[in-house]
């Protein structure tokens, strides 16, 4: 009867743990956002696991046949399509039933983005807030008027398509001299970090088309 959050490589797979790949070989199933992602991860692994599809758009449906599952003494482990489960992707609705349910629950420490981006992007990191994405469209304004006092340093994550949007309105909210640092493709092949005031990176941006998966690491307000 227990859970175990386990999180994968965001990239490049030599950053999957030997505890991780352990625990996946040994609990009786694997919930995973995407069972074809995941399917190679647990082939190049030789993990033959049986897996389950859990995703946002089925977890409410499917949390009370798990928590029984777990309840009746089955183990499992909790993958998303990359990085730590819950931050950003599916996890804290089934992590909280859990704890409702007195089910044993674990969290492997690994790979997740905004780590190594935060690190790497030379502003302050004893203090920061992680934002994740922000509200497409209902809620944008208000919660970027919010930010805009925000005195630690901020951690966004962003598709390629809205890239370009967003720092835009970096430059309208934050000021166009707030510093920035956007990392792209992490651990990957074409892993690039782009540095400089939000004018700077936006116009770096607009000559580049943004291609790839992002992390923004915005200064707060001094």
């Amino acid at each position: 009867m227990k859970l175990t959050i386990v999180p994968t490589p965001i990239g490049n797979l030599d950053d999957m743990t030997l505890r991780a790949i352990k625990v996946l070989q040994n609990v009786d199933l694997i919930l995973a956002e995407d069972t074809r992602t995941s399917g190679k991860l647990l082939k190049h692994f030789e993990i033959a696991t049986p897996m389950q599809s859990f995703h946002m758009h089925n977890e409410h449906k499917m949390l009370d046949r798990i928590i029984n599952r777990l309840k009746s003494g089955e183990t499992m482990a909790l993958i998303s399509d990359a990085g730590t489960p819950a931050i950003s992707d599916p996890g804290f609705l089934i992590t909280r039933a859990c704890i409702e349910n007195n089910i044993e629950i674990e969290c492997l420490p690994g790979a997740t983005a905004f780590v190594p981006a935060l690190v790497n992007s030379g502003l302050p990191n004893d203090k920061f807030v992680f934002e994740g994405f922000l509200p497409v469209k209902k809620g944008r304004q208000t919660r970027l008027k919010f930010l805009a006092e925000e005195t630690r340093t901020m951690i966004f994550y962003e598709s390629p398509h809205k890239l370009l949007k967003t720092l835009s309105h970096f430059v309208e909210y934050f000021g166009e001299k707030r510093q920035v640092s956007v990392s792209r493709e992490l651990t990957k092949l074409y892993e690039e970090t782009i540095r400089g005031t939000v004018k700077e990176v936006l116009s770096h941006f607009e000559n580049k088309a943004p291609k790839g998966e992002f992390v923004v690491v915005l200064e707060g307000k001094k």
